[in-house]
This record gives structure tokens, sequence and C-alpha cells, in this order.
């Protein structure tokens, strides 16, 4: 292309000042920051230039400046909708890693909202009149529910973990299983944790079998400390063996070594009346002898993104004292989220009540299959729903977060099948709604599970679906 057809082609991309006279961009300057405006009239029309200068265009029928007006208007809105948004989660999966894990109790989030909105007495002892610890303020509910002698909160498990090891086991070894040398989401390791830690990992028995003998006979002049790590995301099934936390407290004891309990998930009640078993708790886990737990806050405790570490007091005050904590600790409103949370389990029928990740994991089957009911009706009764065939059947949920696995909840989930839309179509307008609804596809269906659905979440399920039927 010469320099004079190149000329005669950018003539034809208008300039900002005519697009800024268009109606819809002028709508959006009266709506809108000028700036947040200009940045998207410049972007189209870069786009619009680019194309052309590629042979994309090849003269003024391809110039069609009302389009052009409207999709910047429409880049406008893109650029002003915030990156993190609320959305409706149809996954049936309670702890999604991917849709920010556990829902907050309406208690924590007033308490949030308070402390958050005025000044506070984090690092200030009201009643000596003196700067204090921010790490107090958990720490008494911790050690009243856990039956533990100290707690410390940091910004999430593998901070609790690394921080525990750094301060314990630098230059030295740790003895750990192998068949616990878990990876957990975002291909982060134990093992690189434990490398990153200072800390040097001396791997016992097989993946499939460890015994007490193997940890015994690695005790060494450079043990620093014996670990169990909670399979949490994975399990290992047949011919197995596996060292209890007790086994392994007593063997700490007999050769004067600290034993910590990677918990992954931090429990604090019985699951097994839902059917869900094997979660150890962490009351269970303090009364085995672990020196040390850790455990995150945003799983089955149903709080915010924390680690929290239990325990004695002797270890848990050396990662206080380690300048790490600083670079590790939490701020005021993940204290004042997570305190609120903690007080809901001094009684646990209003934990169950009030805690929404217990809540969806005690829903029952009658319950769950009135709210699919309702929503399928709501969703058969739209205009224009012809299309659509919906019905209601059973299915599983799972907890997720990597707690539980291969475990499932019995649930009831809303099936729609179309003879005009494709599953995967289906699935995008939902997910593009705003707010986006996320289900799943399975069997040539889309599905929405009600378990992790709350009632506020009908409204914009309806309105997702009279999207899709405009089409």
């Amino acid at each position: 292309m010469d320099r004079s057809s190149t000329k005669e082609i950018l003539r034809l991309i208008p300039s900002v000042d005519a697009m800024l006279q268009m109606e819809p961009i002028a709508e959006a300057l009266a709506r809108y920051p000028r700036k947040l405006v200009l940045d998207a009239v410049r972007q189209v029309l870069d786009e619009a230039r680019d194309a052309l200068l590629k042979g994309k265009g090849s003269g003024p029928a391809e110039i069609d400046r009302p389009e052009l007006a409207a999709r910047a208007a429409e880049r406008v809105e893109q650029l002003s909708r915030f990156t993190l948004r609320r959305l409706v989660n149809a996954t049936g999966i309670i702890i999604h890693t991917n849709l920010g894990r556990s829902l907050l109790p309406e208690k924590a989030i007033e308490r949030l909202n308070l402390i958050s909105s005025g000044y506070n007495n984090l690092e200030y002892d009201i009643e000596r009149g003196e700067r204090g610890s921010r790490h107090a303020h958990a720490e008494a509910i911790l050690r009243e529910l856990t039956g533990a002698e100290a707690a410390l909160v940091v910004n999430n498990n593998a901070g609790a973990v690394f921080l525990a090891l750094n301060t314990l086991a630098k230059g030295r070894e740790v003895v750990v299983s192998r068949g616990e040398l878990v990876e957990i989401g975002g291909s982060f390791r134990i093992p690189d944790v434990m490398s990153s830690s200072g800390a040097m990992l001396r791997e016992v028995g097989t993946t499939n079998r460890t015994h007490l003998r193997d940890y015994a006979s690695a005790i060494g002049e450079q043990t620093a400390l014996l670990m169990k790590v909670h399979t949490s995301n994975y399990r290992i099934v047949g011919f197995t063996a596996e060292v209890g936390l007790d086994e392994l407290v007593g063997l700490g004891r007999e050769r004067g070594l600290p034993v910590i309990e990677d918990l992954g998930s931090g429990c604090f009640v019985d699951l097994a009346p839902f059917g869900l078993h094997g979660e150890t708790t962490v009351q269970e886990t303090v009364k085995a002898g672990a020196d040390l737990v850790t455990f995150s806050g945003d799983k089955l405790l149903g709080g915010p993104q924390a680690g929290i570490m239990v325990g004695r007091s002797d270890p848990i005050e050396r990662c206080k004292k380690n300048p790490l904590t600083r670079a590790l600790r939490v701020d005021k409103m993940t204290l004042a989220v997570l305190e609120a949370t903690l007080r809901l389990y001094r009684d646990e029928h209003q934990a169950f009540e009030q805690i929404p990740t217990l809540r969806m994991i005690a829903a029952s089957e009658s319950e769950l299959e009135s709210r699919a009911r309702a929503l399928a009706a709501i969703i058969g009764a739209l205009p224009g729903s012809q299309p659509l065939d919906i019905a209601v059947r059973p299915g599983h949920s799972q907890v997720g977060g990597g707690s539980l696995p291969a475990q499932n909840l019995p649930t009831r989930l809303v099936e729609v099948k179309s003879r005009k839309y494709t599953p995967n179509r289906i699935e995008q307008v939902l997910r593009n709604s705003d707010p986006p609804v996320i289900g799943r596809i399975e069997s040539d269906a889309f599905l929405m599970d009600v378990r992790t659905m709350a009632d506020s979440d009908t409204e914009p399920v309806r309105l997702a679906f009279e999207q899709l039927l405009r089409e």
C-alpha cells in the first residue's frame, strides 16, 4: 500500500472531536468521567484504523460512524465495570476457589461495616491506655473454641505453614510422609513451601504406605520437627497405611521433637450427620497433642481468607517474634470478620443457621426440591420460553475448596435443554449477563444446582433467561 493510499484510508476515520458530538458518546459524557470516555473512543478508533491498514476495510462503505459510536459507548460501559464482581454460583460447589470461596455470615458483614467505617483499637489496649497487639483480637476466641494455649492469625494457610517452618526448622530437617506431599491450587506444593522457608524436607515411607518406624529411623541430629499434612484435595485408597497423629505425637514426645499438622480446611464441627466423613476437627487435633495446628479461615470454617495457627504457647510466641509475621499479618477487616464468624461457633445450632458454608452443607433434600421447583417454574413462565425444556432432577453437590474429595452431597438440579439453543450458548449468555450466572454443562444440558444459590439469586437468573429468549 503506497503512502497516498494510506492517507486516503486514514481520512475515513472520524476524529475524536467528531465522535464526541455523536449521540451515544454525548450521553456517555454525561454519565462517566471525560477521560474514561476519551480512552474508549480512542481505543475504538485505533482498532478501526488498524483494521483498515491491514486490509480488512477497503473504502467508505467500511466506515459506519454510528456503529463506531455504538462500539465506543459499549467500550465505556466495559471500562467502567468493576473487575471484581458479584455473581450467581449455580455450580453446586460450595467452597468454590474460583468464585470467592466461602460466603460471609451476615453478622460478620455487619461487624466489618462497623469496624472499617471508623477508627478502632486494632493496636491499642483500651484498658491500659497504651499500644496493644493486633494478634489479641482473635486469639482469645480461638483459644476458647479449640482448647489451645495460644493462637496466631496470618494472611492464609500457606503463609501459616511457611511461617511455622521458617521459625521452627530453618536450616534443619522436617520429616514428612511421602504420601502427604500435596500440591494445592495454583501449583503450590508443600516441598516448594518448605524449601522457600529454609527448612529441609526429609521424605519417609512410600506414596501409599508409611509406618511409625519410617519416622523414627529418619530422626537425626538435624531433625527439627515432625509434620503431618492433611490430604485435603485427594484420597489414597486400597493397600494403604498412615501414622495417626496420636502415634506421631507419642514419638515426638519420646524424641523431644515438636509435631505440626497442616489441616488445610479448618473444620470446627462434626459433618458426619450430613454424610461427610473423615474430616478431623481442629479441636480433635489439638486434643491429640499436636504442638502446632494450621488451617484456613475461608474454607470449612466459613470466614475470611486467613491462615490460622493454634497450639502450644512456646512455638506460637516464637512465630509472633519472627520478622516475617509483619509481612504476613492481616488487617482490621480480616480480624473483624474472623472474630465475628468464630463467635457464632459458641452455639453449634447457631453456626449451622448463620454461617452460609455450613447452612449449604446442611440443606435437606426436601428443601432443595422445593427451591428447585420454584426456580424452574419462574423460568418456565417467561414469555417465549417454549423452546426451553425445563426439568428438576437429582444430582450431587461438592464441598469444594480442597475439602472432602470424592464425597458428594445429594442435591436438586434445574436442568435446561433446548431445541433452539445449545447448552454452550445458554451457558455463554448466562455467564455474560449482569450479574453473571455460573452453572455447569452435563449430558447435553445446562444445569443449575440450587444448593449454592440464595433466594436473592432468583431475579438475576430470571433476567438472564429473558436475555437469552430475546435472541
